[in-house]
């Protein structure tokens, strides 16, 4: 075998090519086009979005779905910001569609940003994202990035203690809130599972049903952006369990997709409910585990408004890695070029 031939090997110029590089923070995915995307149209974030959605959704499926990714890749699309002062933009995707935010992706974006030189190392790292301005701090140690905290967009909380009837699982009370997406926040106990692997499962089957259940049966609006207005995902809160955390949350969202770490956006709603309920002070800390049991932390960093609500600008930090870099290749021949999903 020549190995060193099947190296240099080169696939024909007109299937794609499309270079990534993947990373995980907490141990859920990041898949980062570097390459191989042309400049996405539009004066707005949510205009490039749109036009991601119409235009570029055969590759999200091909990059995010087997059998390049799996069931439960993530990934992003850096582009150019679209205010003066921003350091870039990003439309992530996932096995649904383009998400509006993801808070472990920006995590793990400016993670690899800063280590690969993508961007030019700095202290702040301004990010246009569908639902608004992120403002992102890396922290170094040793001259690697340790982690990257950022300030969310404003985060409210639209219902507290609301209920809906949800087939084979009854009444279920909820929180619902927005922390870059609306979610709603059930207590795992009420459906009777834990937040643990052993009920993957069982999770993703029960987030389906709520989360449907809450679409049917009310409204969620936006209060400036119609795009934004829909549920993203059902989280499942838990009591922690190790010491120096508060709380275990598993965020079901997209398609049956099950977030591996704490879940940047949702962390985000959560400490405007724990703020709403008066158990959450301004700047201390709310630590939250994942299922897997890595941690974010969350934390109030001030008030504010936004429309009509009462909202707080939430901080929410954690730690990314870099697993590889490579070119993922799309022959045209091949009939499952844009990916399948098997679960």
């Amino acid at each position: 075998m020549d190995v060193a031939r099947a190296r240099a090997w080169k696939p024909p110029d007109h299937w794609r090519r499309v270079s990534v590089i993947d990373a995980h923070a907490a141990g859920e995915p990041l898949r980062v086009v570097t390459a191989g995307v042309d400049p996405i149209p539009g004066d707005t974030i949510v205009a490039k979005r749109t036009w991601a959605r119409e235009h570029l959704d055969e590759l999200r499926r091909g990059l995010m779905f087997e059998p390049r990714g799996h069931a439960d890749m993530y990934g992003a699309v850096v582009t150019e910001p679209v205010r003066p002062d921003g350091d870039l933009g990003v439309l992530f995707m996932h096995n649904e569609g383009w998400s509006t935010m993801c808070g472990h992706g920006i995590i793990a974006l400016v993670t690899v940003a800063i280590e690969t030189h993508m961007l030019v190392s700095r202290d702040v790292v301004r990010i246009d994202t569908p639902a608004g301005r992120v403002t992102a701090r890396p922290k170094r140690e040793g001259g690697h990035v340790a982690s990257v905290a950022f300030e969310n967009v404003p985060s409210f909380v639209l219902d507290l203690d609301g209920t809906v009837a949800v087939p084979s699982l009854g009444t279920i009370r909820y929180d619902l809130a927005f922390g870059g997406a609306f979610y709603a926040y059930v207590d795992v106990a009420q459906v009777g599972l834990e937040i643990d692997a052993k009920d993957y499962r069982g999770l993703i089957d029960a987030g389906w049903r709520i989360k449907r259940a809450v679409m049917t049966q009310r409204s969620i609006p936006h209060p400036f952006e119609s795009e934004l207005s829909f549920l993203y995902g059902t989280i499942f809160t838990g009591p922690a369990r190790e010491p120096g955390a508060q709380a275990r949350n598993v965020c079901v969202f997209a398609d049956g997709e099950v977030d591996r770490s704490p879940t940047g956006t949702g962390v985000s709603g959560r400490v405007a409910i724990e703020h709403a309920r008066g158990r959450l002070a301004i700047g201390a800390p709310f630590v939250v585990e994942s299922i897997i049991g890595t941690r974010f932390v969350g934390r109030v960093a001030r008030e504010t408004t936004f429309g009509p609500h009462r909202a707080v600008v939430p901080e929410v930090e954690g730690s990314a890695w870099i697993n590889g870099r490579g070119e993922l290749w799309f022959d045209p021949r091949d009939p499952l070029r844009g990916g399948f999903i098997l679960r």
